[in-house]
């Protein structure tokens, strides 16, 4: 009985980090309109390297990893500041809640494809037919039937960059998670991502606080300290808890909280197509690991 209040505990708060992880889209793009995307990509990294110091404290998190640990720790830092400025270049193009959903949906299967070819996953008949589902619900997502290549517009050439970066940190992860804590490695990411973003963003003066009114401040910190050290915290803690193989269904949370957020905030109403796509995406994640759940239990 205790252990199923606590599973259900952390259930809840992995909800709430894919939920603040959505409201991060919308967030986005607010502070994108407020400055640019290379300020606003490196303060929002600047915050979350600031304020998870504090957690891996608390966490007393092992600092340590070896050198090839540390190489993929600079390699997912570099990705993710790319990432991080698609993440606002596509904003200040395109529609949040349109973001968050193709984002989130893609970048799942993409995973299981790089997975697949890169680090030479085993896959079942059922799991490429989760594949194939997947892929058709990216080929909905892009409006590939009724706009053909039309999808290569700037708004969704920058997010379809976010799905497939994201992507390959990603897969660096499953091959760093041996090496070092995944709290210490989030730690030096977000100081890696942070340090590249602000080379970038120095030409737009972004210690200049100033010239940058307060809803950029309060959306960049916002952004940095709650979807980011926050929903991050949350993430890896209730992972650890819930699951590895269920992780992958949480993420399609993520959506809901960038719709309704986007939907709330710029009036943006999401397309049938885009739901369409986002559901097939979900189910081909559910079917993907419905035999790895079976065969790992709880743990």
């Amino acid at each position: 009985m205790e252990e199923t209040k606590n599973s259900t505990k952390y259930f809840v708060w992995m909800i709430i980090a894919m939920l603040f992880w959505g409201v991060a889209w919308t967030a986005g793009k607010v502070a994108a309109e407020h400055s640019n995307a290379q300020v606003a990509a490196f303060w929002r990294y600047a915050v979350s390297f600031i304020s998870i110091i504090p957690v891996v404290w608390f966490l007393k998190t092992p600092l340590k990893t070896d050198r090839v640990g540390f190489l993929y720790m600079l390699l997912a830092g570099a990705l993710t500041s790319l990432f991080n400025y698609l993440f606002f270049a596509g904003l200040s193009h395109g529609e949040a809640g349109y973001g968050g959903t193709m984002v989130t949906s893609l970048a799942p299967i993409i995973t299981y494809m790089l997975s697949i070819s890169l680090l030479g996953t085993k896959v079942s008949l059922r799991q490429v037919t989760a594949l194939f589902i997947g892929v058709l619900g990216a080929v909905i997502l892009l409006r590939i039937p009724f706009d053909g290549f039309g999808f290569f517009d700037v708004q969704s050439s920058y997010f379809l960059g976010c799905a497939f970066v994201w992507s390959l940190v990603t897969v660096i992860s499953q091959k760093a998670s041996s090496r070092a804590h995944l709290m210490f490695y989030t730690f030096v990411v977000f100081g890696v991502t942070a340090f590249i973003n602000m080379l970038f963003a120095l030409p737009y003066a972004p210690f200049d606080f100033e010239a940058y009114d307060a809803v950029f401040w309060m959306t960049i910190i916002f952004i940095g300290v709650i979807p980011g050290t926050f929903s991050t915290a949350l993430y890896f803690v209730s992972a650890g808890k819930v699951g590895a193989h269920r992780t992958g269904v949480f993420m399609f949370i993520v959506p809901i909280g960038a719709i309704v957020s986007s939907w709330f905030v710029y009036g943006e109403v999401v397309a049938l197509s885009t739901i369409i796509g986002c559901l097939l995406a979900f189910a081909a994640v559910v079917l993907f690991n419905m035999k790895r759940a079976k065969n790992s239990g709880t743990s």
